[in-house]
């Protein structure tokens, strides 16, 4: 095999959606089992769809994926992406070239007169297929439309392509993932490879450059099969190499829906933005259509490249679980260092005053909180009774379901009675509520309904982090002055 090349080419017209990430994250395990080379290509032909905060959404998206890309112009010491918009001055020439061995030619038909013809095939129940009609314009006919102001699109010649490369109208390739595909070129019809405007289209400028930048494999979403028949075809025409294929299965949601913002998070940015691990994404959209060699799911980036193989890629769909994607970011999560995770879950804190407690404070409550959380962003949900000093919300349930009780209000009156004179540190006060709670028990109440009574009143809640931990971190005024205050 020669030197493996491959690349992501992404439309700037949205956010970087996570299906095109799978596509991102293939090519790049791809290139790295192969020891290869991973390119990106911003494919902004479409002006009117294309937007700078999008080529920038989806330079920071592969960035924090971790799926850099190996060349491309030099920004400021970094390979930028290669932009279809900055070569337009390279696909004219191949249009020329084209145009001399017959394979293409120009056509001056209005939208007007197009749109005819496919209302006329619609009522004709037949697929609408280019009528060919200036295939044969003499140079006469092209002067008189062009001084009608007339400007010619470019057609790719279908049939006389197909004729020089291949012995009937059938056109076949063995995809990488979904084995032999073939279509009859008969049904393609002409398309347009360069708009009267000078835009290149599409399926053209996509050879250009994967040629030009001589891209060895072209993996992507099945969506494009039906462009790859017409890529064939021009790379055929230009005398370049074709690229092997492989398409993948879609990504659905739950519900076997194409996958949407009403299902939850499309876009890598907005998972992100709601706390989820990059490490534990990329782990988990590896495995939408791939499987590790030995079962075990949870993988770092470079572990799942050793192990990655093409062909064992499944042609189905995939199924997006969100459920699946939250239990690997909680394993995740309890894997980050405690330091960085101090870090990252600042953004999520933003509603609390952070100077009420100490580094060790603070560092203490993350520990004794990280456990449960799913997403970093559950965090804010999490700690708001680690903060406001003697003042705690107590929610409406926990007043009169506990709070309230008569057991609860003859706990915390002696609770405040005997923690006057404890000393206030965790293991001290782990060894002082030991003793706490063998004393009710001896009167026939459970341990689990005097602690719910201290931590109703100090928390405001009937679950959470440890109580020892939480009475150390709030400290013993705090702690005091919120239950001597659920005392009524």
């Amino acid at each position: 095999m020669s030197e493996v090349r491959v690349r992501i080419a992404p439309s700037p017209s949205g956010n970087l959606h996570v299906g095109t990430a799978r596509t991102a994250l293939f090519n790049y395990l791809f290139a790295k089992k192969n020891n290869g080379k991973f390119i990106l290509r911003i494919e902004d032909t479409d002006a009117e769809r294309t937007s700078q905060e999008y080529v920038d959404n989806i330079f920071d998206s592969l960035k924090a994926l971790g799926l850099n890309w190996d060349e491309g112009p030099d920004v400021g010491g970094e390979y930028g992406p290669y932009t279809q918009s900055q070569r337009f001055d390279i696909y004219p020439k191949y249009i020329q070239e084209l145009l001399d061995k017959g394979f293409a030619y120009e056509c001056f038909c209005t939208p007007e007169e197009l749109e005819a013809e496919k209302e006329e095939a619609t009522k004709n129940k037949k697929p609408y297929v280019y009528t060919k009609k200036c295939e044969n314009l003499t140079e006469e006919e092209k002067a008189k439309l062009r001084a009608e102001g007339r400007k010619p699109a470019i057609r790719f010649n279908v049939a006389k392509a197909q004729a020089a490369f291949h012995e009937s109208s059938i056109l076949e390739f063995e995809d990488l993932v979904k084995g032999k595909l073939h279509m009859d070129t008969n049904l393609i019809g002409d398309f347009v490879i360069m708009k009267s405007n000078g835009a290149p289209t599409y399926n053209y400028a996509v050879v250009i450059d994967d040629a030009l930048m001589k891209i060895s494999h072209v993996i992507r979403g099945e969506d494009h099969i039906s462009n790859t028949y017409k890529q064939i075809l021009i790379f055929e025409a230009l005398g370049f190499e074709v690229p092997r294929f492989g398409h993948l299965g879609m990504i659905l949601a739950p519900d076997r829906s194409k996958l949407s913002k009403r299902h939850g998070a499309t876009a890598v940015s907005d998972f992100v933005e709601q706390g989820y691990l990059t490490e534990a994404l990329v782990n988990f959209v590896a495995l939408l259509g791939w499987s590790p060699s030995d079962g075990e799911e949870i993988k770092t980036i470079e572990q799942i490249a050793q192990d990655f193989r093409i062909n064992e890629i499944s042609s189905s769909n995939s199924i997006f679980e969100y459920d699946k994607l939250k239990w690997m970011n909680s394993h995740y999560i309890k894997m980050v260092p405690i330091e960085e995770l101090k870090e990252k879950l600042k953004k999520y804190l933003t509603k609390y005053d952070l100077n009420e407690l100490t580094d060790a404070q603070y560092t203490r409550m993350i520990e004794i909180t990280r456990e449960p959380l799913t997403l970093l962003s559950d965090i804010t949900d999490a700690v708001p009774y680690f903060f406001g000093g003697e003042n705690v919300e107590i929610e409406p349930e926990v007043q009169t379901g506990t709070i309230d009780t008569e057991v609860s209000q003859d706990v915390l009156k002696e609770f405040v009675r005997q923690a006057e004179d404890w000393e206030w540190t965790e293991e001290n006060l782990h060894e002082k509520l030991e003793v706490f709670r063998g004393e009710y028990k001896a009167k026939g109440i459970k341990p689990k309904v005097t602690m719910w009574a201290i931590r109703a009143a100090v928390t405001g809640r009937t679950c959470g982090a440890d109580m020892t931990a939480i009475l150390a971190i709030l400290g013993k005024k705090n702690s005091l002055a919120r239950a001597k205050k659920s005392i009524k």
